[in-house]
């Protein structure tokens, strides 16, 4: 039949992905069973499950393949599954429950079989003890076990059914009732281990209210976040959580942004300023306009970026699944050949070559290798994003802890990116007021940054501007006008040096500011000058201790790439204590600075605005944002995003990943030199079932709990 004559499909594809919560996904092997199950079904087209998160994701036809389906694969494998927003909690409590419940009873029955077989009793009864603690333990284990056999697969829980059933064929039934009821409390503990892992991140999520007071014509009333809409006005009690990103309209506020931007202290709050859903208000009542909705937030927008990042695989947790495959065929492979070489070609013993087979057995399974850098990964990740540093994957992480140079930006990043007044210096009789005074009375018409700064100090001062007429500005130069009927002049030194108003002892005054890294405004009366403000760039507050803590930290080559003149870049520099200075540059510029400190020194981070020194940032090999916090391109394109401008995150970035990776090292050196000694053991007969459980198992938690000291990480 021809294509033209081909009948057209009755259904349409209609491609979806659909995100499921997944109970009893622990392990990578669970993944490798779920796909098997997955891949058959009508209608699927591709998955990818994150074990840290139990979370799982299916790209299917919306049309064939349907949610229930899904989760009816996903129990024919023993475990539970249901769509991320329909959670049963309550269901999965009593899942909790009944599992603590049977891993007590079998450990119990295996207890009292012990005791039974010490007191001399009758073998008969010990051995009904250890039947029941079997069977007990192992209703946890086989109905995950039979799916697994179903669709040809060895996974852990057929691994431990087949040392049960070997041990009970050898008559050993108290190792039997052991090794199961070791696996059992084991997985048990392993699964709180992981739940709490992952509420690490789960965390974040509950920092925002699932509802907000709202003050509409009609009244205030209390909605669902879903029902806000953007301009409507929030009312925020005094000690209540903000509940959507705004602006506040009315009222005063201490808030405390730690969630956000992990700073220690609260920030004082008026009219005008940005408040972030998830921050707690302190003592004054709020009312806040609404600019960003519930799945737009600075706090939504962090939740989704981490768990993106969490998600990422670095490199060393890809060699160690890379490493995997190959693990377990291989230990299985061994132990068929411990189990029939040595009695067929050698002559020995069935018994004890099958009976060490069976250890091999158990002891092939490697979730503790596995698990043992998600974790630590996803540990770290979360821990930085409660201080206000958001990592965009363990990859990030990774280069943190081996970057070799650190290059910052200077006006935004080292310094505060808004001048000050930092001197006042009158001349000729003239008093202190009287200068602000007369400077701010010029300075009132204009946008400049610098005028701003000297009206704000006048403001400060609660000096009020006189009036003036005639006001004329003076491009590249400064203003004059007639004030109290008297001329008035501002401007910089290129000005008074036309007009012929420096003396020496004036260019005495402005050559020593210059060195300072201050901008000089000259101001003159009557054609006398009357004194000189000192405008600078102030640095900020814990950028010379980050300094210190960054050179302490073993970073040497720490760089400051600007734009501004040479005096004033050396000036900052000198306050900061950073001693390598390129000032003059181009955003080109600052990119082929970028690739000379990585030829130099290694791998390279960039610290900028996120913005201005986009180019530099995507060229170093760890671009960091400052100050992001409510800056979406900033959220979105840098590798690091410091929340808060806080200079001091940087040091707790680089010491974070160096102790993430070094922590990633040793439970991956612990998890394989724990494996290749019970390899050893099991081949020369002296490790025991119970043991090789105990070990397996017990590396699993150790691994995890090693991980979960990432939280803590100041």
């Amino acid at each position: 039949m021809s294509r033209a004559n081909a009948p057209e499909c009755a259904v349409c594809e209609v491609h979806s992905e659909s995100v499921y919560r997944v109970d009893g996904m622990d392990c990578h092997e669970e993944v490798a069973l779920l796909e098997r199950h997955l891949r058959h079904l009508p209608g699927f087209e591709s998955f990818s499950a994150d074990v840290m998160t139990g979370r799982l994701r299916v790209a299917h036809d919306s049309a064939r393949l349907s949610a229930s389906q899904v989760a009816e694969a996903v129990a024919a494998t023993g475990m539970r599954a249901w769509l991320e927003h329909e959670q049963p909690v309550a269901a999965s409590i009593g899942t909790g429950r009944r599992r603590v419940f049977i891993v007590a009873a079998s450990g119990t029955a295996f207890l009292a079989g012990l005791a039974a077989e010490l007191a001399g009793v009758p073998p008969l009864l010990a051995h009904v003890l250890y039947a029941a603690s079997i069977a007990t333990a192992a209703s946890l284990t086989a109905r995950r076990a039979l799916a697994a056999a179903r669709s040809a697969s060895l996974d852990i829980n057929v691994l431990m059914l087949l040392a049960v059933a070997g041990a009970l064929v050898l008559g050993e039934w108290a190792e039997a009732a052991a090794v199961i009821f070791l696996f059992a409390l084991a997985q048990l503990l392993e699964t709180r281990s992981m739940e709490r892992a992952r509420h690490a991140i789960r965390s974040l999520m509950e920092l925002t209210p699932a509802d907000a007071l709202v003050r509409r014509p009609g009244g205030e009333r209390r909605l669902p976040l879903a029902e806000v809409a953007i301009g409507d006005t929030l009312v925020v009690r005094p000690g209540e959580r903000i509940a959507l990103d705004g602006v506040i309209v009315s009222g005063t506020s201490e808030v405390n942004q730690a969630p956000i931007t992990g700073e220690s202290m609260p920030v004082e709050k008026a009219p005008g300023d940005e408040v972030f859903a998830g921050s707690v208000n302190g003592h004054g009542a709020l009312e806040v306009r609404v600019t960003r909705l519930s799945g737009d937030t600075t706090m939504a927008r962090i939740i989704a970026l981490v768990e993106i990042a969490q998600a990422q695989r670095a490199p060393s947790q890809a060699f160690v699944e890379r490493f995997a495959r190959y693990y377990t065929p291989a230990v299985l492979a061994t132990a068929a050949a411990v189990a029939v070489v040595p009695p067929l070609a050698f002559g020995q013993p069935f018994g004890s070559w099958f009976y060490r087979a069976l250890v091999l057995l158990v002891i092939s399974c490697p979730c503790a290798l596995v698990i043992s850098t998600p974790v630590s990964f996803v540990s770290a990740l979360a821990g930085a994003a409660r201080r206000g540093v958001l990592v965009k994957g363990g990859v990030h992480l990774e280069r943190a802890a081996a970057i070799g140079a650190m290059a910052f930006d200077k006006t935004g990043t080292l310094t505060r990116g808004r001048p000050k007044v930092v001197t006042v210096q009158p001349l000729n009789g003239t008093t202190p007021g009287r200068l602000l005074g007369l400077a701010a009375a010029l300075e009132a018409r204009s946008e400049h940054p610098i005028a701003r700064a000297i009206i704000d100090r006048a403001t400060a001062e609660a000096v009020s501007p006189p009036p003036g007429e005639a006001f004329r500005a003076l491009p590249g130069l400064g203003a004059e006008a007639s004030i109290e009927g008297e001329p008035v002049l501002v401007g910089n030194h290129r000005l008074f040096e036309a007009r012929g108003l420096c003396s020496p002892s004036i260019d005495a005054r402005l050559e020593e500011l210059g060195r300072q890294g201050t901008t000089a405004v000259l101001v003159a009366r009557r054609n006398v000058p009357i004194g000189i403000i000192g405008v600078a760039d102030a640095t900020r507050e814990a950028g010379r201790a980050a300094i210190v803590e960054l050179r302490r930290a073993g970073l040497e080559h720490l760089v400051m790439l600007t734009g501004d003149n040479e005096r004033t870049a050396r000036a900052i520099a000198g306050q900061l204590g950073v001693d390598d200075v390129r000032a003059e540059l181009l955003p080109a510029d600052k990119v082929e600075a970028v690739k000379q400190l990585r030829r130099r020194f290694g791998p390279v981070a960039m610290v900028g605005d996120g913005v201005n020194d986009a180019p530099a940032l995507a060229a170093a090999d760890l671009g960091i944002a400052m100050g992001a916090a409510g800056s979406g391109a900033a959220l979105e394109t840098a590798d690091v995003a410091l929340m808060s401008d806080d200079l001091m995150k940087l040091p707790y970035l680089v010491r974070l990943g160096r102790r993430t990776l070094l922590n990633v090292k040793a439970n991956i050196a612990f998890s394989l030199g724990l494996k290749a000694l019970f390899l050893s053991l099991a081949v020369t007969g002296t490790a025991t079932l119970w043991m090789a459980v105990a070990a397996d198992m017990g590396a699993s938690l150790l691994v995890v709990a090693n991980g979960l000291r990432l939280l803590r990480t100041e």
